[in-house]
């Protein structure tokens, strides 16, 4: 005789709603970072489940999903020229995850798709670590929880007692997750949090400048770098110039850093001048060497050496982000310039027009002296009709001539790269710094932001007796860029009604109300503190911290027996914790009647079990002759305490000392 089989469960509707609100926040680190298809495929898929769960339907031949597990397999290998890594990695999860979606129909596949779910957050941090994924992602975790508190409370019930339970369940295991990021060893020192590789190209910062390189990010919200000034030294906005590389390779309007590595060290024979500022900086992961410090860093940080042409270098790509600390100063005494060096600092192309060897022997005719020069070609770039625009047009690579006798419309990096071109036809030792200027300081978190947008190029020159002095031709073209900062510079020039300044209106407005601007500072905050306190502590951080709490010498074997004391003392608190609340709550009143009946029977008047208050009074006043009135007073309180609501604090401190007083008589 056969058996019936067992019928299928199927997953109550709330629990499946909670699920699925949960994997839909597990969705943003997917889009831009896996291929389209796999985001899509499961929001299909979890789509097509509400539509099959009340049909009956689901995913029943093993033949077709072997098929569908094969052609995903495929094309995942087609997307990404590799089954290997972590993007192929993670979309064989969640299309596993979407099959899984549509043939589970019973609790346990419930669970298990909870179970894979919490994977999938995790793969969201292999993906991105930015503050907003981990916001999705710690959401995503706590509907998945919600989800399985839901699932085994039944199908019914009101709405918010799981996510109660959720969030207390959450709060109750922050101080172990807290405590095992502290202090459980990080394998590798210097090893990057980060796991997954950054979309670098976004950046467009770049040791090359030619026409409509940093044009390009005028318009960039991507954020370069985050700056404070411990000692409370900030310079003006004005003054802000924030050095990144330094161009000597040079090509008419096309410049680059030279290709050599040849770095040199920090040298007592040139002193700093001025009065130091220390820094410290944020910076975001770009995948190059470059990093950032104001005008002029003295020496390097950890990790970084000073290049050719005092800018900081670092001996390793940044994939990550990083934060250092380092000390600039106004000047530094360079007061001697190399003959070799001289030479490559006048090298020019063999492209020089004559007219422009005309315009610079004209000035050299008027005064050869080099700072009388430096003033006559600013004096050229501020009369002669040039404009400062985000659109110039495109320029030919030997477009020098055009820009400086015909079209002058150009950005900061066609001023630095002629005004740096022309330097050297007239015999004085000139380069192109790019870097960023300024900044946008947020009150909230007391630190600058130096977004992409910032980003800028100047020109130094060498004069005798006074070394490199900075020269930015573009604060004789546009003062107020230089002034008033990049976005004050465009929100006046838009003003002024002129159209390639020009922002949407609504887009203006929400920027100067105060709400906005209050929600935008926490939020640059909230990403300033994620970077630097959870992103950054790396083993090197990990190692300040430690030495800061008296573990400056434990050794991973002994963080780990650290980290393991530390869990174990957590959770056995947490467990007497919850014995006590679990504990019945002591009854005084309770308390002190059974007290009373204890006396009475070491003086022969022991209570039966199945005697109440008055009988047993009654009887014990006959044993007791001589405490008979006492016995009944505490027998009559116990019985209006317990018994009545015309009870008092007074009556219950007045049965209180009768039964403290009992016995004291003689018997």
């Amino acid at each position: 005789m056969k058996t019936p089989r067992s019928k299928d469960t199927r997953i109550p509707r709330r629990p499946l709603l909670w699920l699925a609100a949960g994997l839909l926040f597990t969705l943003p680190p997917m889009f831009g970072t896996l291929a389209l298809w796999v985001p899509v495929s499961f929001l299909v898929a979890l789509a097509a489940k509400f539509w099959m769960e009340p049909h009956g339907y689901r995913l029943r031949s093993l033949t077709f999903k072997l098929v569908l597990g094969a052609t995903a397999l495929v094309w995942i290998f087609i997307s990404y020229g590799s089954i290997k890594g972590i993007e192929p990695g993670v979309s064989l999860v969640a299309v596993l995850m979407s099959l899984k979606i549509l043939e589970a129909h019973t609790a346990r596949e419930f669970q298990v798709m909870v179970m894979v779910a919490w994977l999938l957050c995790l793969c969201g941090f292999f993906l991105s670590q930015d503050v907003t994924i981990a916001l999705c992602l710690a959401i995503a975790f706590t509907l998945l929880l919600v989800a399985l508190i839901q699932f085994h409370r039944g199908p019914s019930g009101p709405f918010w007692p799981p996510v109660r339970t959720a969030l207390k369940l959450l709060a109750q295991a922050l101080p172990l997750i807290l405590a095992l990021f502290l202090f459980f060893p990080r394998i590798a020192p210097r090893s990057a949090f980060k796991l997954a590789p950054a979309a670098f190209s976004a950046t467009g910062f770049s040791d090359w400048l030619s026409p409509g390189s940093v044009t390009s990010l005028a318009n960039s919200t991507g954020v370069a770098f985050r700056a404070e000034f411990p000692d409370g030294r900030i310079p003006s906005s004005a003054a802000m110039y924030w050095r990144g590389v330094v161009m000597q390779q040079c090509n008419g309007l096309e410049w680059h850093a030279r290709e050599e590595r040849n770095f040199i060290p920090p040298s007592p024979q040139h002193p700093p001048e001025g009065e130091r500022i220390r820094q410290w900086i944020t910076i975001e992961p770009h995948g190059g060497r470059w990093m950032f410090a104001l005008d002029w860093p003295a020496e390097p940080t950890s990790g970084a050496v000073l290049a050719p042409g005092n800018y900081l270098s670092s001996t390793e790509p940044i994939r990550k982000p990083r934060r250092y600390e380092i000390t600039s100063f106004p000047k530094i005494g360079e007061k001697e310039l190399g003959a070799g060096e001289r030479r490559n600092l006048l090298q020019l192309p063999d492209n020089i027009s004559p007219a422009i060897s005309g315009l610079v022997q004209a000035w050299r005719a008027a005064d050869p002296k080099p700072r009388a020069i430096v003033s006559t070609a600013l004096q050229f770039f501020r009369t002669q009709g040039f404009r400062y625009s985000l659109s110039p047009g495109e320029y030919q690579r030997n477009g020098l001539e055009e820009f400086l006798l015909r079209r002058r419309v150009g950005f900061c990096e066609h001023y630095a790269a002629s005004f740096a071109t022309l330097m050297r036809l007239a015999g004085i030792p000139a380069r192109v710094v790019v870097g960023y200027l300024g900044g946008d300081y947020n009150e909230l978190g007391q630190f600058f932001l130096v977004r992409q947008a910032d980003t800028h190029a100047w020109c130094e020159v060498w004069l005798e007796g006074s070394g490199w002095v900075r020269v930015d031709p573009t604060s004789v073209v546009a003062p107020d860029r230089i002034n008033l900062g990049l976005n004050s510079f465009l929100e006046r020039q838009a003003s002024a009604g002129q159209a390639q300044f020009r922002q949407n209106t609504l887009t203006r407005t929400l920027a100067r109300s105060r709400l906005f601007g209050d929600i935008r500072l926490a939020w640059e905050a909230l990403n300033y503190a994620w970077d630097t306190s959870v992103l950054s502590f790396d083993g090197e951080r990990q190692e300040l911290f430690l030495r800061g709490v008296g573990l400056g010498n434990a050794g991973p074997g002994a963080l780990i027996v650290w980290s393991v004391g530390i869990a174990t003392s957590v959770l056995a608190i947490y467990a007497a914790w919850m014995g006590l609340r679990a504990r019945p709550r002591v009854d005084r009143v309770k308390a002190l009647y059974n007290r009373f009946c204890r006396k009475a029977a070491r003086f022969g008047a022991a209570r039966r079990p199945t005697e109440g208050p008055s009988a047993f009074a009654n009887r014990a006043a006959r044993l007791l002759p001589n405490e008979s009135d006492r016995i009944h007073r505490i027998s009559s309180a116990y019985v209006t305490i317990r018994y009545s609501a015309a009870s008092t604090a007074n009556t219950v401190q007045q049965f209180a000392k009768d039964v403290n007083a009992f016995g004291s008589a003689s018997v």
